[in-house]
Parts: C-alpha cells; structure tokens; sequence
C-alpha cells in the first residue's frame, strides 16, 4: 500500500466534510429559510430547499456514471476528482453573495455545489479498491469518514463562533459571520483536497482506447452500456445497490432536512448549531471503534445495527418537542452516520470488478442520486399535504426498514467470488489482446 496516497486520500474527507457540515447540515438551510428564503413561509421554504436537493442529485446522477467510465479507461480518477472539486468550491464561495429574497439564486448554486460534492465523491469512493486490499478497507474507509467528521467539526466550531459572537471577530452582524463562514468553507476545502490532487494513485490507461476525446466518449458510452447489461453477472451486488438505494435515501434526507426540521418546530438556532457540532465529535471515536468492529466482525452486520438506531432516530423525532431532545437525537446521528456510510462503501468496494470501480460507483451514483430524489421529495410532500413537517419525518422510517430487509439477503462471500472471477476473465481477455498497441492517451 502506498502510506502517502492513503494519507492524501483520508485527507480529502477532512476537506470536503466541511461542506457536508456547515454548509449542507448546519447554516445553508438556516440561512436559506431567514435570508434567501426571506419572502416564503417556513413551511414552504422546507419544500423548497427539499426539492432542490433532489435536482441536485439528478444532475449528480445524469453525469457521473459516463465519467466514471471514463476515468477508469483513461485511469485517471484524481483528475476527475479535481475537477469537481474545484466547481464545488467556486459555488460554495457564491453563496456568501445571496441576499434577502434570493432564494432562486441559492437553490442554482446549491444545486452546482451538490454537483461538485457528490460527482467528486463518485470517483473519491472509486479510488478506495486502488489503495487497499479487501481486508482493510473497512478501517480506512473508517479512517476518511471518522478524520471527516475532526475536519468538519472542528470548522464548524470556528464557523459557529464566527455567526454567534460576530464581535470577538470584529463583525458587524450574524449576517456577516455567516457569508465569512461559507468563504472559510471554500478556502478549507481547496486546501486541504492538495495533497489528493498531487498524490491521487493511477490506474493504466486502456490499451484500446482512442486518441481523441469524440472516441474516448464513443468507448466510455459502449463500456457503459456494458455494464448494465453486465449487471445480471453480480447478483449480491445487485442486492446491495437495491438496499442501498433505500437506506441511503434516508440516511441522506436526514442529514439535509434535519436544521430546517428543527427551525419548523421552533427549535433556536443556537441549540440546532451547537448540536450538530456534538454530531461531529461524538462521529469521530464512534466510528473509528464501529469501523474496527466492522473488521472483526464484518461490515454487514455493522451496517445493519447502524440502520436500526436510524428507526429509532426517526420515530424519536417525529415525538421531539424540545432542545434537549434535538441533542439527543444529534448525538444518536454521531454514533450511527459514519459506520453505516463507511461500511456501506466497503461492502460495494468488495463486490465490484476492481478493474472497474470507477464505472461502478457511477452506476451506484447515478441509481443512488435518483432513488435519493425521493426521500426529500417524500418529506417535503407529506409536510406540505398534512401541513407538518412531523409527518415528514416520520415518512423516512420505510426506507431504513425496506433496506434492512433487502440487505439481509446479500451473500459477501459470493458476491466477493464474483468480482474476483470478473477480474480474471478480464485479465485473460487483456492478455491475448492485439500487441504493440499504445496505452497512452493522447487528447486533440
């Protein structure tokens, strides 16, 4: 294993997470209800953002599943990577520049910083096969999302600070600390997505593929198409993806929904802020002991254990009434979240064809972000037909119980056989291959 790729790439969730953490989870759907959304009612201001997080992940599932393809052609993953980074950073900087009643101009740049975050994530989640043997994933893919949580936590602290005490910072208003907050998060993930720029590993080139960009698609649309048809091929990984799409939806509406959920029932934005911070720390060690239970006693089970305190995270919430009850709830989110995201992901890292990862993820991303359409949907809809948000919550408790079911039939052993036998065949077909065939690429 190379120790500084592994190192760059655990970095890169430290960077990023502090979109996830201040911008998606803490101060955008606050902000986006008292500013952006200034004009709207608070009710349709939650649908609002919901529905917009849901475009976002179409467009996130419209594109990535090509470009995965072709990052594992071209084996260039980091560069993609890159990419998307950089178009999340620039959108998460424009954000400082909404104003009072700008809630269209919020809603297309949260939209393009979705497309940044998530599209670069796909091929983030694809490089993990490329660093690790299959006994260690687990606790790696631990490490990124326990080291994101530090990252996260410890920017959102100052970020809070920032929005609360403008004055320590020589501030004039919450309003000022707020659009510094959503500067710092640009400036803290380009930072520190350095070292995976630099460092980022490399697959080979295909020795097939073409030398211009209109044949480099041509190949990636055919390898993709591919794929689909391929699919039938894994049957347990067919299985996850099935209970991924489920869990994973509610996993991700909570997260998105939870500080504009709290506002609706009259929670102060100081409690919503501050117990979102206790998420971040309290994630850090719990998903670093989960992930190496998952390595003793296998990531499914760990998963399937994280999914059920998300019933009862659900369920609790749909009964909270106070502040306190948000920090409990907080606190059981910090517990679960990591592991049962880390856990997911080496699960689908071990069921994959390693020389195909990138594609993959792809076919996991774009099958994710439009399943993902509809727990913010779902949540957004009921609040709005029964004029409570509650009833939104409480929707989401079908998806955890749909995806514990679908997952209990997976089988990782076989699914592990069949993706190792894909590798096989696809290395024998290499290997009797025309010769004398380049395997750079050249792009005109």
């Amino acid at each position: 294993m190379n120790k500084k790729a592994i190192k760059a790439w655990i970095m890169y969730d430290w960077a990023n997470s502090a979109y996830a953490t201040t911008v998606l989870a803490a101060v955008l759907p606050v902000f986006y209800a008292s500013v952006a959304a200034a004009t709207l009612d608070t009710d349709t201001a939650a649908s609002y953002l919901a529905y917009t997080h849901s475009i976002g992940m179409l467009c996130v599932a419209l594109l990535t599943p090509l470009l995965g393809t072709l990052a594992d052609l071209s084996g260039r993953k980091g560069d993609f990577l890159r990419v998307f980074a950089i178009i999340g950073v620039l959108a998460t900087l424009g954000f400082s520049a909404i104003g009072e009643g700008d809630w269209l101009l919020a809603s297309t740049l949260l939209v393009i910083s979705t497309i940044g975050f998530a599209g670069g994530n796909t091929f983030y989640d694809a490089m993990l096969p490329d660093l690790a043997p299959v006994e260690r994933r687990d606790m790696i893919s631990s490490k990124g999302y326990a080291y994101g949580y530090i990252g996260g936590g410890l920017l959102l602290a100052v970020n809070l600070l920032m929005i609360q005490q403008p004055g320590w910072f020589g501030m004039s208003s919450t309003l000022a600390g707020t659009r510094i907050a959503f500067i710092s998060v640009s400036l803290w993930w380009l930072l520190f997505s350095i070292p995976i720029f630099r460092h980022a590993p490399r697959r080979p080139a295909s020795p097939d593929l073409p030398g211009t960009w209109k044949g480099y698609a041509a190949v990636g649309v055919r390898r993709l198409r591919q794929t689909f048809g391929q699919m039938r091929r894994f049957p347990q990984l067919i299985r996850m993806l099935v209970a991924f799409w489920f869990f994973n939806d509610g996993i991700n509406t909570i997260i998105l929904m939870a500080t504009i959920y709290g506002t609706s029932i009259g929670i102060g934005t100081a409690d919503l802020m501050l117990a979102l911070l206790l998420t971040q720390f309290i994630g850090f060690p719990c998903t670093l002991l989960l992930g190496a239970w998952a390595q003793r006693w296998g990531a499914k089970r760990v998963l399937i254990f994280s999914l059920s305190v998300y019933i009862c995270i659900v369920i609790l919430g749909y009964f909270m009434t106070q502040a306190i009850h948000f920090y409990l709830l907080a606190g059981l989110v910090g517990v679960v979240q990591g592991i049962s995201q880390s856990t997911a992901r080496s699960l689908f890292s071990n069921l994959m064809p390693a020389g195909r990862t990138g594609e993959y993820f792809g076919f996991v991303n774009i099958t994710g972000k439009f399943s993902s359409i509809f727990g913010p949907f779902v949540f957004g809809y009921v609040g709005q037909i029964t004029g409570s948000t509650r009833w939104g919550i409480l929707s989401l408790i079908f998806f955890f119980v749909a995806g514990i079911a679908v997952l209990l039939t997976v089988n990782v052993q076989k699914g592990r056989q069949d993706a190792t036998q894909a590798d096989q065949e696809e290395e024998r077909t290499r290997s009797v291959g025309a010769p004398g065939k380049s395997s750079n690429v050249r792009f005109t």
